[in-house]
């Protein structure tokens, strides 16, 4: 017990660190802030969910004396519970109905983990809940939400003119619609990216409490894509209804994206040149950002038609290994 205490104390420490450090200005705050859910998460899948519980709390806290409650109800929201819920799920297992583990070597039962096509509904629930109220801190409708934005981001670009030019005043425009959307795919990008890092450290060090996930597999429920057309659907409703749909809209179609690389990763497996493609196509979605749409709709066909049921099917067996 102490020494889960002493990690979770430790993690939280760190967490609370990363956080505030974009208090400082510096560009690699950046960085650090948006890995600051990854040492809560690393004691989750390492220590388990109580570990990083502690964590939480006691970073809020200490986060709350030094600079005040919304800072630490921002860190609860966006690091401690997301971190510590995501990395409970994870550990999540139950045994496999019909299925014994051997008796006679004294093995566990076989188990069937939470789904990760689940974990990545969770996370886009978070990226929905927390770039709802990080906009509801701007006002309570949308011409205040607009209008709150677009006066912070002419502050910031217009670098002390008196009246900003033209072109600034466009380019703010564009920014006001499409930062909202922006924040949620951030939200996401960065979830499912530091609890991808927290699994492959604890994997790493030899204290994840689970085997490793065969993300290939990773699929949505199917009233997901439901959610989506509904989604997409009030996007054109108009006022507050529609920004939070279109907000709802952004995370299903990252989550949509993910699950198309994952649609990828299996329809590429008979590739000789398998690794090249794969980390060529990751590196154009890296780099331009827009090819993500092309993922997207992998990520619809396979759930529409069952791509991957299809591929697998018809695939040839694998050749002897040499």
């Amino acid at each position: 017990m102490i020494g889960i205490f002493t990690v979770a104390l430790a993690a939280g420490a760190a967490s609370a660190l990363m956080f505030a450090s974009i208090s400082s200005g510096a560009l690699i705050s950046i960085l650090l802030f948006y890995l600051a859910s990854l040492p809560i998460m690393v004691a989750a899948l390492g220590w388990g969910p109580l570990a990083a519980a502690i964590g939480g709390v006691g970073a809020a806290s200490v986060l709350g004396t030094i600079f005040g409650l919304p800072y630490s109800i921002a860190f609860a929201m966006m690091v401690a519970v997301p971190g510590w819920w995501l990395g409970h799920l994870a550990l999540l297992g139950r045994p496999i109905a019909g299925v014994a583990g051997d008796s006679a070597k004294q093995q566990p039962p076989a188990l069937e983990w939470y789904p990760v096509g689940r974990i990545l509904l969770w996370i886009a629930a978070f990226a929905i809940i927390t770039t709802i109220v990080a906009l509801l801190t701007l006002g309570t409708d949308t011409e205040t939400i607009t209008g709150t934005l677009r006066r912070g981001l002419l502050k910031m670009l217009s670098a002390g003119e008196a009246q900003p030019s033209g072109d600034i005043e466009r380019l703010v425009d564009a920014l006001v619609i499409f930062a909202p959307l922006a924040a949620t795919v951030i939200s996401m990008v960065t979830l499912t990216l530091n609890l991808w890092l927290a699994g492959k450290i604890t994997q790493t060090s030899g204290r994840l409490n689970r085997p490793w996930p065969e993300f290939r597999s990773t699929a949505l429920p199917a009233m997901t894509l439901l959610a989506l057309i509904v989604a997409v659907g009030a996007s054109f409703v108009g006022g507050m209804l529609a920004l939070l749909a279109q907000i709802v809209t952004t995370a299903l179609v990252i989550a949509y994206a993910l699950v198309g690389f994952a649609v990828l990763h299996t329809l590429t497996l008979s590739l000789t040149n398998r690794g090249f493609w794969l980390g060529g196509i990751y590196a154009v979605v890296a780099m331009f950002g827009w090819p993500i749409v092309a993922m997207f709709a992998l990520g619809i066909a396979d759930a529409v038609f069952g791509l991957r049921q299809r591929y697998l099917r018809t695939r040839p067996p694998p050749l002897p290994a040499a």
